[in-house]
């Protein structure tokens, strides 16, 4: 039996696999950009709340993997778009 919505046009399995794709893609994304959150909050907990040169440099070092992580998850984000 033949389910359709009444007015939709029908679908293939290519279609199908490039939207599982791009919505995987988006997902990864999502995943660098919480990651650098993550980094970005861990380095000011520490510029915050410990006060010495170490803590300083600890939090530099998080704040610029955070950047990182931000820059390389949407360059991989934008580079898989053009691909697809």
């Amino acid at each position: 039996m033949n389910r359709e919505i009444p007015g939709s046009k029908a679908v293939n399995r290519d279609d199908l696999a490039r939207m599982r794709t791009l919505l995987a893609n988006e997902r990864t994304l999502l995943a660098y950009i919480r990651t650098g959150l993550a980094w970005g909050g861990i380095a000011a907990f520490i510029f915050k709340f410990f006060a010495s040169t170490l803590a300083l440099t600890l939090s530099g070092l998080l704040l610029f993997l955070a950047l990182f992580t931000f820059t390389w998850g949407w360059l991989r984000f934008r580079g898989l778009q053009k691909m697809l």
